[in-house]
């Protein structure tokens, strides 16, 4: 399978057992909610992930999700109320609940998210099943009068959102800090950054990791509005991006989501960064053991719109068939996935002619193609090779050889990709690669593959990727 598996760990599936059979079914990230948990208690899960890496040998990649800002309302009197289609409610600071009217009064604690707030905005309650309008400025970026466009009922300390409106909260808190260095410490690979609104939230969190002795990849995640309308800048830092349906899903109309999310994978693959796409996938399994006919659809559009992975929250954190979820993925894949790459032009021929190591790696895919080889190898110091040829989506897979470990893992998040720990022990790139072949029980005798390698060369232009060799080998 070409595609990768994201499953969410909970009470659901946190046993070794369960772990290792999810992996056996196409797992390949683990998520670490720290919205619920903290580094100590995933610290026994990452070294099971560990162990079952020995035994299956295969990489594993835990990824810790930061939890972000949470933004949530206040007490509401005499919870849980109903809000009527056209009733008019308060909205401000708490200090100001004796100063409006006999309004339903809703308090916010958060005056950064106030400012700015004016009439003619929408804001968005009780994860978007309630939906309102401001009506009147009562007080600026203080107090204001909201009209319901629809009827439901409300509860204290429910999340609240401003769609398309910007604020000025960091995307790390100092909880997501904390999450960061103590999840650093414990061994997890890689981390999701929540409510990313710019490349600066980028920056900060990738200060906070340069700050031990190891690298990690950041995925940021897009779930506001702002975050994909400054796209490009982001996907220019970060090393991912999740299509985080989720919230996404509240700051946008329910309408473009769709046409959003394919917008987000292709710019991911043009960035060459990986692209998850997250939230509902298969959430009816988290009771039932078979997915809908519209769930199986929706896995596998994203997969033939060229997402590098699809992720699973609920379904294996606290659902009834973890496992038999997992299997369900793994087999829309694999159909999804022949009839993405009949009707895609294999490989993509750069757009831009100068991009001398998208062209390399174009050419690789061609003569693979061409030559009808078993595999593409490629050895790559930082990945960068490896993610060239993922995005070209070669049909033959691609076998990425790397002496980083925390680089190993990253290239999980990848399509079509099998990481492998190089021989380091083997000076030469190139000699590295072909040893990997001929010891290699997935090769037989007389196949070929096509190497791809390299090392600077003294005239070499700074920063350029140093492969520069392209091999056909016949084992």
């Amino acid at each position: 399978m070409r595609t990768k598996i994201v499953a969410t760990l909970g009470p659901s599936s946190s046993t070794k057992e369960t772990m290792k059979a999810m992996a056996e079914n196409g797992v390949r990230i683990f998520r670490l909610n720290f919205s619920h948990s903290d580094a100590k208690h995933f610290a026994p899960i990452v070294k099971i992930i560990r162990e079952l890496e020995s035994e299956l040998g295969f990489p594993l990649t835990a990824m810790g999700d930061l939890c972000g800002p949470k933004i949530r309302i206040g007490e509401i009197p005499n919870s849980p109320v109903q809000v009527e289609l056209g009733e008019e409610v308060n909205l401000g600071l708490p200090d100001l609940a004796d100063k409006g009217d006999k309004k339903l009064f809703i308090p916010l604690d958060m005056p950064a998210l106030l400012e700015g707030l004016d009439k003619g905005m929408a804001v968005s309650l009780s994860d978007g099943m309630l939906q309102f309008e401001v009506t009147e400025v009562v007080e600026k970026d203080r107090l204001f009068v909201m009209r319901a466009h629809n009827q439901g009922l409300l509860t204290s300390n429910k999340g609240i959102a401003f769609p398309g409106k910007s604020h000025a909260l960091p995307a790390m808190t100092d909880k997501d800090r904390k999450d960061l260095h103590e999840g650093m410490e414990m061994g997890m690979d890689a981390v999701a950054l929540s409510f990313v609104q710019t490349r600066k939230d980028i920056e900060d969190i990738k200060a906070e990791i340069a700050k031990h002795d190891r690298w990690i990849p950041v995925i940021a995640k897009i779930e506001r509005r702002n975050a994909f309308d400054n796209l490009d800048s982001i996907l220019s830092l970060t090393d991912g991006a999740m299509v985080a349906r989720g919230d996404l899903g509240l700051e946008c109309s329910l309408a473009e989501l769709p046409v959003i999310q394919k917008k987000i994978i292709r710019a991911c693959r043009h960035h060459q960064k990986a692209c998850i796409v997250a939230t509902q996938m298969l959430l009816s399994m988290v009771k039932n053991p078979i997915p809908t006919r519209a769930e199986t659809t929706d896995v596998a559009n994203a997969i033939m719109d060229g997402a590098d992975c699809v992720m699973l929250s609920e379904e294996t954190a606290v659902g009834t068939y973890p496992v038999d979820t997992v299997k369900y993925m793994s087999q829309i894949a694999a159909e999804a996935e022949e009839y993405y790459l009949e009707r895609i032009p294999a490989p993509y021929k750069p757009r831009d002619g100068k991009d001398i190591p998208k062209y390399l790696a174009y050419s690789a895919c061609l003569l693979a193609q061409n030559s009808e080889s078993k595999a593409l190898v490629s050895h790559s110091q930082t990945g960068g090779t490896v993610r060239i040829l993922s995005s070209r989506r070669p049909y033959m897979p691609i076998y990425g050889l790397t002496p980083d470990n925390s680089v190993l893992h990253y290239l999980s998040f990848f399509w079509g990709v099998r990481p492998v720990l190089a021989d380091e022990s083997i000076e030469n790139h190139t000699l590295r690669v072909q040893d990997f072949v001929d010891k290699c029980g997935d090769f037989a005798h007389g196949e070929d593959v096509v190497l791809t390698s390299g090392q600077p060369t003294p005239g070499q232009p700074d920063g350029q990727t140093p492969t520069n060799a392209i091999k056909l080998y016949y084992k």
